[in-house]
């Protein structure tokens, strides 16, 4: 649903294994750039738009949107009604669908669509996630980040990441805070990471189902029994609720785009947020005399937020990141540094 961030989009991990339909009628006026993209290659299965724009006017642009696609060989289609198809999504739930450019016929596309098995209890955070451990990086991230928020040698914070399809600019925002961050697969146990001594542990976004991922759940359960200050978004929430009994709901047809209010219970602010999940954890399946509930969906009361009242850790589902999406949320990293600072690790 943003006017732009098509390119972010299409290139995070969270999207891995789905097709994703633009709601903004014109897609590709500002081309494809170096820069922007969350991860290094396009990560949907399939993309539909209204209408591709024939001219690409951006300075930063090196290629337009689809010659972009089509060197990764991810198939696209414009020409579709972008309004109509997303009210029966609204209506009938998020649906299987098949894109070919080959001359397969609509019988032979109907079968593969009923023959497959879906995302539900697959483990696609495999296919995103790093092969070996490493040091964050980036030039690009400095230009946007305050100088009194650069790294101070003589105080260094230390952030272990854990990858379950991480998006870059997430990356670059714990850097801003003055953080080395150490980026570690999705499937290091929590006794190695623990072991490195960090001063916070960040647990990524990411793809597909968190009860495919029963590797990551007994890696969480294993970092809750320390006092390191947690900060977990997306699918990093999800498995920090179920780690802590929570149940995990399907949405009947998710919340994706830039526009979702959220409440911000402590102080009854509302903020729009950026939003990519088709699960959430039960709100009433999570005991509130160890988490409290900080944020719910204005939308469909779904829980948002929370934090574990005896332990420094904090969750958010929603991206506080934005990128592509509104900035209202960042205080969600600023709140996660304090209680590193707090917990006395630097």
């Amino acid at each position: 649903t943003s006017m732009t961030g098509y390119q972010e989009v299409l290139t995070d991990p969270s999207y891995r294994g789905q097709g994703v339909l633009f709601t903004v009628p014109h897609i590709g006026n500002v081309g494809i750039n170096s820069e922007d993209h969350e991860s290094s290659t396009p990560q949907i299965s399939a993309t539909v738009i209204r209408s591709l724009s024939p001219v690409v006017s951006n300075w930063r642009a090196t290629c337009g949107l689809s010659d972009w696609l089509a060197g990764f060989g991810v198939p696209g289609i414009s020409g579709v009604d972008t309004r109509y198809l997303p009210r029966k999504l609204r209506e009938g739930g998020t649906q299987k669908a098949a894109l070919t450019t080959r001359g397969t016929s609509p019988e032979e596309l109907l079968g593969m669509v009923r023959e497959w098995p879906g995302l539900d209890g697959c483990d696609t955070v495999k296919e995103v996630t790093c092969a070996k451990q490493y040091e964050w990086e980036d030039d690009f991230g400095s230009k946007w980040v305050l100088q009194s928020a650069t790294k101070n040698p003589q105080s260094p914070i230390h952030i272990v990441a854990y990858d379950y399809g991480i998006k870059r600019n997430i990356l670059r925002h714990l850097a801003s805070y003055g953080a080395r961050v150490t980026v570690v697969p999705a499937e290091t146990p929590a006794k190695k990471v623990l072991a490195i001594n960090p001063d916070g542990i960040f647990l990524s976004n990411g793809p597909g189902d968190p009860e495919g991922l029963p590797y990551a759940l007994n890696t969480v359960r294993g970092l809750l029994d320390s006092n390191v200050p947690i900060l977990g978004i997306c699918l990093g929430h999800q498995l920090l609720g179920m780690a802590l009994g929570g149940r995990k709901q399907r949405l009947k047809f998710g919340h994706h785009g830039g526009n979702h209010p959220v409440q911000h219970l402590p102080t009854g602010r509302v903020l729009i947020t950026a939003q990519n999940h088709n699960y959430c954890i039960e709100t009433d399946s999570l005991d509130p005399a160890e988490v409290e509930v900080t944020h719910l969906s204005l939308n469909d009361n779904s829980l948002e937020g929370m934090r574990l009242n005896n332990r420094p850790v904090l969750s958010v589902q929603f991206h506080p990141e934005a990128a592509p999406g509104p900035h209202d949320a960042h205080d969600v990293f600023s709140e996660f540094f304090h209680s590193v600072r707090e917990v006395g690790h630097v």
